[in-house]
């Protein structure tokens, strides 16, 4: 295995290439760590930003981790949404602390800018995170270091602290003329990597989170396709979670995702929708609620409602298939998830049951 002086949370936003491409302007050995989960990260890109920049990347997936960390309420709570952008960092540097024997490296590199964020970024919040993740030895914010104390990689002069940078604030011509200054031309573009601060993402996580006694990271790649729909009775959401394409691409990626315990649905005789039901373990689909799903799928083809008498619906499960007939104007109890701003009213009511316990 190859060895390097330093590990660097690499996103592939440009804060993260300039902080790798400036330790390497300075001597130093650079690996990137682009961590991924279904909220984040863009492995697809690894090699392409290898080519470009020059930085040695390995992918680490969190996802598990990260789900569990989310599940159990987050110690440093949420952002706007549903990010919990202290935790995450904190998780990130805890585990590149691990790797750090792994590839013999001295210490880690974060591209965090002081006061860029305001929930992350700010100097006590930045105080926090080191302190949390225990990695006040090893951490090192080259882009802000000049702002900061000095680390014991500074004092041992294995860094020369004059060589670093002091960029502050949410503007970004600090690095734009540090980025021309490293020979850095492609500049990805502006935009936030994380589906947990985006409102229609939040919306489709949050019945798995609170719906499921252990959430697993896969549920929540499902959750990134097609249509979400919840089965409810009185209003109630019983657990019985249907996802649907909403076109042939989603259809294929659902059958990708589908694990051998979940029920995959599809239309016989007719062009429409694949979807796959998510089982919660100890509560049954019953023949009744696989009707209803089954009916609730047929519904979304023109060309089976058109049909006007019952059509054929496959299910499949553990290998197994069965053949259902119902008709597609069938009444079912599956409906499209909570909006924002009832999912945001159950987030605050779970923040608030928490902070009291």
């Amino acid at each position: 295995m190859n060895t390097f002086d330093a590990l660097s949370l690499f996103s592939g936003g440009l804060d993260s290439i300039l902080a790798s491409k400036l330790m390497q302007s300075l001597g130093h050995k650079v690996l990137g760590l682009h961590f991924v989960s279904p909220f984040f990260g863009k492995p697809e890109q690894v090699p392409e930003w290898e080519r470009e920049y020059g930085i040695p990347i390995t992918t680490i997936d969190v996802g598990q981790e990260f789900v569990d960390l989310m599940a159990a309420f987050p110690p440093h709570g949420f952002g706007k949404v549903l990010n919990p952008c202290v935790d995450c960092k904190i998780l990130m540097l805890r585990r590149a602390k691990k790797l750090l024997p792994v590839y013999e490296a001295s210490y880690i590199i974060s591209g965090e800018v002081l006061g860029q964020r305001p929930m992350s970024q700010r100097a006590d919040t930045l105080n926090i995170i080191r302190n949390d993740a225990d990695v006040r030895e090893v951490l090192l914010r080259p882009l802000s270091a000049g702002l900061l104390p000095v680390t014991p990689m500074e004092e041992s002069g294995l860094i020369d602290r004059a060589k670093l940078r002091s960029l502050v604030g949410r503007g970004r011509k600090g690095q734009y003329a540090l980025a021309k200054e490293l020979g850095v031309t492609k500049i990805p573009t502006q935009a936030g990597g994380c589906r947990l601060g985006e409102r229609e993402s939040a919306r489709r996580y949050w019945p798995i989170l609170r719906t499921f006694p252990k959430p697993l990271a896969p549920y929540f790649d499902l959750a990134n396709v097609g249509r979400q729909l919840w089965r409810r009775e009185a209003d109630t959401v019983t657990g019985h979670w249907m996802v649907m394409g909403r076109d042939y691409r989603d259809n294929q990626k659902l059958l990708k995702l589908v694990s051998p315990e979940q029920y995959v649905f599809e239309l016989k005789s007719f062009p429409g929708p694949s979807a796959v039901g998510v089982p919660i373990p100890g509560l049954n689909w019953t023949d009744e609620i696989l009707a209803e799903a089954a009916a609730c799928l047929a519904s979304f083809s023109p060309k089976a409602r058109m049909h006007g008498d019952a059509v054929e619906v496959s299910i499949e499960r553990h290998g197994a298939e069965r053949i259902i007939s119902v008709r597609p104007d069938r009444p079912h109890g599956f409906e499209d998830n909570l909006t924002w701003p009832q999912t945001r009213a159950q987030q605050k009511i779970w923040e608030r049951t928490l902070a009291e316990i």
